[in-house]
């Protein structure tokens, strides 16, 4: 295994700002927001004060790369991720998306809105929210925008790094295709795309690789399913976007059950990830650093205790190549 010092080390682009191999997603604190029909897109309630705490607990632990979203709680996760860092902004490296239009008052996501102009608008709310004078990693949220409006984008993306309000851009999308369309600006530095140990994602790492870029994972423990705390008995709580899952959302059933093919999976490989004293997400963290040195998986959080388990993941580091092929073998 590398020493930690070299293999914890990632980095930004050509921004030299380091991330470390960990980051923290901020969709869960962001609290409940729903679709215009009511439909929840959060991950239900949460407790400001403790989403504070946790984020506080991570910075002592290491954790420097913080990932959240404009509509993620209508702008809630923005804000306490802003309060918890005021006065630590230094220590920590901020992405932030945009591409939905949003009520903060009523907490509903609305319609897309993939214009230049809008892009625009929504870096300053988010600045505001924040409570910072620059973005390190601004990211389109619009997973399949069209091309020619991405080029747009990628450009007004250039404009926003020479007047010093981002630092780097990035794609939120698991499309290949975009993914390198966007890597054709100077200051693309990265690409978020979905990936763990039930669902791989081959070509969104080989394109990463090709192009230099950091893969940001999002939802490296499967929502849920690769922490052990989704059992087939327990329900998820109204509010909860696992209640009443999406079409996108196929690890889950109706009220936030695992799906029988998935809850399998994890049985399948429990013990490979559990293995040399980890818990079963620091296992599925390890698994992410051993497919990629590229790789900045971003657990989502709620709690201290959520915080201190996933950072715990460090001292652990990458799964070795042998545990990997015993898992690919067992989940062909």
């Amino acid at each position: 295994m590398e020493t930690e010092t070299n293999w914890q080390k990632r980095t930004l682009g050509r921004t030299g700002i380091e991330t470390g191999a960990l980051g923290f997603g901020c969709w869960a604190i962001g609290g409940e927001f729903t679709t215009p029909d009511g439909s929840p897109l959060g991950w239900g309630r949460v407790d400001d004060e403790e989403s504070v705490a946790a984020i506080h607990r991570a910075l002592d632990l290491g954790v420097r790369f913080f990932d959240t979203a404009d509509a993620y709680g209508a702008g809630h996760s923005e804000r306490v991720l802003g309060r918890a860092l005021a006065g630590r902004r230094d220590e920590a490296v901020i992405a932030t998306k945009w591409g939905y239009r949003y009520d903060e008052r009523t907490r509903v996501m609305h319609e897309a809105d993939s214009s230049p102009a809008y892009a625009r608008r929504a870096l300053v709310a988010s600045l505001r929210r924040l409570g910072t004078d620059h973005i390190d990693l601004y990211q389109l949220h619009l997973s399949d925008a069209p091309l020619d409006e991405a080029a747009e984008l990628r450009d007004a993306c250039e404009e926003f790094v020479a007047e010093g309000l981002i630092r780097a851009y990035a794609w939120s999308t698991d499309d290949p295709e975009r993914a390198a369309l966007f890597a054709e600006g100077e200051h693309c530095a990265a690409v978020q795309h979905a990936c763990n140990v039930l669902e791989d994602a081959p070509e969104m790492l080989r394109t990463g690789q090709e192009r230099r870029l950091l893969s940001i994972i999002r939802s490296p423990l499967a929502m849920g399913l690769l922490t052990g705390a989704r059992d087939p008995g327990r329900r998820a709580a109204a509010g909860d976007i696992r209640s009443t899952p999406p079409a996108w959302l196929g690890w889950f059933e109706e009220g936030g059950v695992p799906a029988e093919r998935w809850a399998k999976g994890v049985e399948a490989v429990r013990d490979i990830l559990t293995a040399d004293g980890r818990t079963l997400a620091q296992g599925a963290l390890g698994w992410l650093w051993a497919r990629s040195p590229l790789t900045v998986p971003i657990p989502g959080f709620r709690t201290v205790a959520q915080a201190e388990e996933n950072a715990g993941a460090l001292a652990l580091g990458p799964l070795r190549p042998g545990q990997l092929e015993e898992i690919a073998h067992l989940l062909r």
